[in-house]
C-alpha cells in the first residue's frame, strides 16, 4: 500500500513500503570490538501520571529489550541518557533499571554498564556533588554491573575550575572497586554541560581529561565521547595511556570511527544501536573476520538515519529511537517518559520511518506499516 507521508515543507509525498524484513543471524560474541547499546525504557502507557509525575516504567517490556540486545551479542549500558536520565527518569527510577536490569544480565550472561551520576541532586556544594556520585556508584557496583561515569550538571553549576573536576574524578577513580567508563558529554545533548571539565575550550577541556586518565590508568577501563566530532575523538584516542579504551558516543561519524586508521580505532557505546541492534551487531561480526569493506558496506548506509535522529536539537533523539521500537514490535504502544513522544513532529517522525523501511530494519514490515498508518491518521492523514 502507498503511504502518503508529510515532508517539513508541508508537502506530502508518496511512499512504498519495502516487504524485505530484517532477519539477522544471532552469533558468537565479538572478538574485536567491544560494543555497548545504550537502551531506552519502555513507559508504562496505563498509568495515570503527569510530566511532572515520576516515572512509570513498563518494566516487562523494559527488560524484555534488552535481552532483544543481549541475544544479538551487544552490551547494554543502561541509566543514560537514551534511557531518559534527567529527563523524565529519575535517580530512584534510575536505581530500579539499574537493579534490575543487572540482575537480568547475571541470569542471561549479557554484558551491562551502568550511568552513575549525581541527579538526585539539583545543585549543592563539592561534598554534596562527591555523596551523590558515591550513592550512585554503589548502587551500580553493589548490582554487580560497571560503572560510567557519567556528566553531572551539578557540577558543571558548582565547579569553579579544572581542580575540581581532578579532585572530585579522583576521589571517585580511587574508591572504585573496578575500573569505570568516564562519559564526556557534549552540550549539543545536554546544554547544562557547557564548558564541563573546566573550560569551553574544547582543547582545554580534553587536556584535563587526559589528566584525570592519566594519574589513574588502573582504574579507567575506557572513555565514552560524545562530541560529534570524529576528528577530535580521533586525536584524543591516540593520545590515550595504553589499555585505556575509546568507546565512540558519535552518532554521526561511528563507522569510520570503529573501522579505525592505521593508529587505532574506537569500541562502540552508542544510542543510535537502540534501533540498529541486530544490523550493528552483524556488522561487527564481519569485522571480526577481517573485512573492514563489509563492515562499512552494512553500516555506512544507517548513518543518514543516525544523523536524522540526532539532528537538532539532539538532546531529543530518544523520540525517533522509541518510535521506532514502537514500528518494530519492541513495544506495543508510542508513549514515553514525560510525555516526550511529543518533541519531534510528525514529518520528523515520517522521516524516520522511510529511512528506516528503506535499510529493511523491522523484523515484521506489514506491522511497521500498520503502526505508520496508525499515526498518519491520528494526524488526520490518509483518511
Amino acid at each position: 500500500m502507498t503511504l502518503h507521508l508529510p515532508s517539513a515543507d508541508g508537502t506530502f509525498r508518496t511512499y512504498e513500503p519495502r516487504a524485505e524484513p530484517l532477519s539477522p543471524a544471532t552469533g558468537t560474541p565479538f572478538a574485536s570490538r567491544t560494543v555497548f547499546s545504550a537502551a531506552h525504557v519502555v513507559a508504562d502507557p496505563y498509568a495515570d501520571v503527569s510530566p511532572d509525575s515520576p516515572a512509570a516504567v513498563d518494566w516487562d517490556a523494559t527488560l524484555a529489550f534488552r535481552r532483544h540486545l543481549w541475544s544479538h551479542g551487544l552490551g547494554v549500558a543502561e541509566a543514560m541518557d537514551t534511557a531518559q536520565r534527567g529527563m523524565g527518569l529519575d535517580w530512584a527510577g534510575a536505581a530500579e533499571l539499574i537493579r534490575r536490569s543487572a540482575a537480568e544480565a547475571k541470569a542471561v550472561g549479557g554484558r551491562i554498564a551502568c550511568g552513575v551520576g549525581t541527579d538526585q541532586i539539583t545543585g549543592g556544594s563539592p561534598a554534596e556533588i562527591k555523596a551523590a556520585y558515591e550513592e550512585q556508584l554503589a548502587v551500580a557496583e553493589e548490582s554487580g554491573a560497571q560503572a560510567i561515569l557519567m556528566a553531572s550538571r551539578a557540577l558543571a553549576r558548582a565547579a569553579s575550575g579544572p581542580e575540581d573536576y581532578l579532585e572530585l574524578y579522583g576521589h571517585l577513580l580511587r574508591q572504585s572497586a573496578e575500573p569505570v567508563i568516564l562519559h564526556w558529554l557534549g552540550p549539543m545533548f545536554d546544554p547544562a554541560l557547557e564548558g564541563y571539565w573546566g573550560s569551553s575550550d574544547l582543547d582545554t577541556a580534553t587536556d584535563t581529561f587526559l589528566e584525570v586518565i592519566a594519574a589513574h590508568p588502573d582504574k579507567v577501563d575506557g572513555i565514552k565521547v560524545s562530541l560529534l566530532d570524529a576528528q577530535r575523538e580521533t586525536a584524543l584516542r591516540r593520545r590515550l595511556p595504553d589499555g585505556v579504551r575509546c568507546y565512540t558516543g558519535d552518532d554521526f561519524h561511528y563507522p569510520e570511527l570503529i573501522a579505525g586508521d592505521d593508529h587505532g580505532f574506537s569500541h562502540a557505546l552508542l544510542g543510535i544501536f537502540d534501533p540498529l541492534g541486530p544490523l550493528a551487531a552483524e556488522a561487527v561480526r564481519v569485522l571480526d573476520t577481517g573485512d573492514v569493506q563489509g563492515f562499512r558496506a552494512l553500516l555506512d548506509p544507517t548513518v543518514g538515519l543516525s544523523r536524522h535522529l540526532f539532528q537538532t536539537p539532539t538532546r531529543f533523539y530518544k523520540t525517533g529511537v522509541v518510535f521506532l521500537a514502537w514500528l518494530a514490535g519492541h513495544q506495543s504502544h508510542f508513549t514515553m517518559i514525560g510525555g516526550l513522544q511529543s518533541a519531534r513532529s510528525l514529518p520528523h517522525l515520517a522521516r524516520a520511518y522511510e529511512l528506516a523501511d528503506g535499510l529493511c530494519l523491522f523484523p515484521d514490515p506489514e506491522l511497521a506499516e500498520e503502526r505508520m498508518k496508525t499515526l498518519l491518521s491520528l494526524y488526520g492523514v490518509n483518511r
